[in-house]
């Protein structure tokens, strides 16, 4: 699938949970930019599951970059990077062929493909298939670094369990970076754990919120109407399977306030012209105002649970009942985490080309 966001920076993905590999082509990067293998491993390990919070499915991600990079820096040609998948047990779902899961998108891809869809493991619809949006999302990630642009998330809430609020950006960015299960405080980590855990042994599973933000990106980015940072962001954390929805600053909570409670009033702070709140999430008019940028996305709970469902076996045309067995996490949006951060990366560096171009920065 290709998303082409605001036409600067294009994403194509290839290939399905239990297919041979996923696939990921990046366009419209700049040449130059500096590209780290070991930094895309870090950012793959992010995603991957540790522990009983998830899947016991055990993806080496070793990667190949195929095109695109020459003596470590983008070459500004079409960047291509191969993720082998090598931990399948395609046999796990030969006895739900028939039988949609409930929350999943096998009833939908049959309507779509007539039947013609790889069915093991959610084929091309798996969150297996995150994991080329997380390998571009870290050469995004590198270049936006360049500018001074730096995007860090946190587990807002897994169930009742909720994480303290963003409060000094730059600290807490930092603290975030490199944690596979990012919680800013982390005396709530131990209560997330017991939540997802809970969950898992009633063959259950369990959703939550991811909290953004995104600092150093300057004002005047995006574009009135149908290039608005809100869009062009939400069309590529939509494309995040387990994402149900995303609101920007205050959100929906906009709506219980007055406009005087709503509205960023604006200061001088050092010769600046800034907002002395931040309801608004550094956005006004799709165009970002140099503040920082905050947003939350819905993550519902993983589709896949042990208990007992309705379904119709589509075969048969009867009713049936249904048990997902296999190998299935109690819960994803710790390893969302990772997911989001990419995806905020590629369509931020998208915005940075449509306003600045991609030409190099440097020669030699």
């Amino acid at each position: 699938m290709k998303n082409t966001f605001g036409n600067s920076v294009t994403i194509t993905l290839a290939g399905e949970s239990h297919g041979e590999a996923i696939v990921v082509i990046l366009d419209g990067l700049r040449p130059g930019v500096k590209v780290s293998e070991e930094a895309i491993a870090a950012k793959l390990a992010l995603r991957r599951p540790s522990g009983t919070v998830s899947t016991p499915r055990r993806e080496a991600d070793d990667f190949r970059i195929v095109s695109g990079v020459f003596e470590g820096r983008t070459t500004g040609t079409p960047l291509t990077i191969i993720i082998p998948n090598t931990a399948k047990q395609s046999t796990d779902y030969e006895t739900t062929r028939y039988l949609p899961r409930p929350g999943h998108a096998d009833l939908t891809a049959l309507i779509k493909y007539g039947g013609f869809q790889d069915y093991r493991g959610g084929g091309h619809f798996s969150g297996r298939v995150t994991v080329g949006l997380v390998a571009a999302g870290a050469i995004a990630e590198a270049a936006l670094c360049e500018y001074g642009v730096k995007i860090g998330t946190h587990i807002a809430a897994i169930g009742p369990v909720c994480d303290r609020k963003f409060d000094d950006l730059g600290t807490d960015l930092a603290g975030l970076a490199g944690k596979s299960f990012p919680v800013l405080d982390e005396d709530r980590e131990e209560a997330m754990r017991r939540v997802i855990e809970e969950a898992r042994l009633d063959r259950d599973s369990v959703g939550g919120i991811l909290e953004t933000a995104v600092i150093g990106l300057g004002g005047g980015y995006g574009e009135p109407w149908f290039d608005t940072v809100e869009s062009v962001l939400s069309h590529i954390l939509f494309a995040i399977p387990a994402v149900k929805g995303v609101e920007f600053g205050d959100g929906f909570a906009m709506a219980a306030m007055r406009g005087s409670e709503a509205n960023d009033a604006f200061v001088k702070q050092k010769g600046c012209t800034v907002t002395a709140t931040n309801h608004n999430g550094g956005v006004n008019g799709g165009i970002t105002s140099g503040m920082p940028i905050l947003f939350r996305c819905a993550i519902k709970p993983t589709p896949s649970i042990g208990k007992e469902q309705q379904t119709v076996d589509m075969k048969m045309g009867k009713e049936a009942v249904l048990s997902v067995g296999g190998r299935h996490d109690p819960c994803i949006v710790h390893r969302a985490a990772s997911v989001v951060n990419a995806c905020t990366a590629l369509a931020l560096l998208d915005l940075m080309t449509m306003r600045e171009g991609n030409a190099p920065k440097e020669i030699g």
